[in-house]
């Protein structure tokens, strides 16, 4: 049985008589768009600048071409490999009628010559014939990407700002660390409060004051952490805000729902659902592949090796689950999938386990997508006391 969501080929039949297709290479600058047009021999191909509107303007008149040869479109079918540009430009014209898709471009098989020859019209010519198979319904010609809403994007806004804030606050916090140690100072903590102000008492080991300009730049380093901090405490605050404000509402009731588990915390559940959890995802093995937990095995012949993960997913899920996996084996030891683990790792080595670890990070979020949709938790968690 197909289901509703599974983009791998179209479901809608295709009458390529009455049908007008259009595949875009998009690039920062221009776009080269080609068509297929009923009723008309040559299939065109335009470069365009960047521009909605002329891309619009270029459908319509290739529609009017084929009205002309005596073939009326009922249909105008859009696609692009999902890139730089994101998916608005999808949202644009599906509101103005016109179907349009994104295609994942590590679905759409290329030559495997070593030097193979690649520019905008061979790329035009490839993705054609992937989404001509697609719209015929034949699956193996690519994959389509799930196109989220604006108010889905906008939601994962201030999750990925918190974690680019969080990367930025390490870095600025080693550079710190680092530039005292090369003055050979270990007594100091940058990190505190009044720091800035203790900095001009500070000595070396030979009882000199810091130089000047490595003084001046720790302050500005100071000052630019102490603004992360107030900007990261921000975000934590609306976050908060929002969920008191609407608790039971969409991802709102998955965050609480997630936070009930001992283990998990508000940033965790949080990114969780936003980033998968709330997507309208097929099935398990969607799940585990969208976040790339899956293997890439290599067999021809006797030959049987496992390459490792995928890693074709998304990467911020993959780290997060990763290292909610080894939490959940600290708080959660009586539980089923911590038990699994245990058993198929008694006897290992570190190896071994750091490998079963990414078996059991796929299970634990098979397990927590279930969760959220279903309520049952996962056989033998601990729910937190004040849930």
């Amino acid at each position: 049985m197909t289901a509703a969501n599974d983009l791998k080929k179209s479901l809608v039949a295709l009458d390529q008589d009455s049908t007008l297709i259009g595949v875009i290479e998009l690039s920062q600058k221009s776009w080269l768009v080609g068509g297929m047009v009923p009723g008309v021999a040559r299939e065109p191909l335009k470069k365009l600048a960047a521009d909605e509107a002329a891309l619009l303007k270029l459908l319509h008149r290739w529609r009017e071409e084929a009205i002309r040869a005596g073939r009326p479109i009922t249909r105008i079918a859009v696609a692009f490999e999902a890139g730089r540009d994101g998916v608005w430009l999808a949202r644009w014209l599906r509101k103005r009628g016109i179907e349009a898709y994104v295609i994942h471009p590590t679905s759409v098989t290329v030559s495997r010559e070593h030097r193979r020859a690649k520019t905008d019209r061979l790329d035009v010519a490839l993705l054609k014939r992937a989404f001509l198979g697609w719209l015929r319904g034949e699956p193996g010609h690519c994959r389509m990407a799930a196109i989220p809403t604006l108010e889905m994007a906008d939601a994962r806004r201030p999750n990925r700002e918190r974690q680019s804030l969080g990367e930025e606050k390490t870095r600025i916090v080693n550079q710190l660390k680092s530039a005292l140690a090369w003055l050979g100072v270990r007594s100091f903590n940058p990190l505190l409060r009044k720091a800035p102000e203790r900095l001009a008492a500070v000595r070396t080991p030979d009882g000199e004051p810091i130089p000047p300009n490595t003084q001046d730049e720790l302050l500005r380093m100071m000052a630019r952490l102490h603004l992360i901090k107030q900007q990261i405490k921000a975000l934590e605050t609306a976050r908060q805000e929002r969920l008191e404000t609407a608790p039971d509402s969409g991802p709102h009731a998955m965050v609480r729902l997630l936070a009930r588990l001992k283990g998990i915390a508000i940033d965790t559940a949080d990114t969780l659902v936003h980033e998968v959890l709330a997507r309208e995802l097929r099935d398990d093995r969607a799940v585990a592949r969208y976040a790339g937990l899956t293997g890439s095995p290599d067999e021809s012949g006797k030959r049987r090796r496992e390459k490792g993960l995928a890693r074709a997913g998304n990467a911020r899920v993959r780290r997060c689950m990763l290292q909610l996996a080894w939490r959940f084996l600290m708080f959660q030891p009586d539980s089923a999938l911590a038990q699994w683990y245990h058993t198929r790792t008694k006897d290992a080595g570190k190896g071994a386990r750091k490998t079963m670890v990414v078996a059991l990070a796929r299970k634990l979020l098979i397990a927590l997508w279930r969760y959220v949709r279903t309520g049952v938790a996962p056989e033998g968690v601990i729910l937190r006391a004040d849930a």
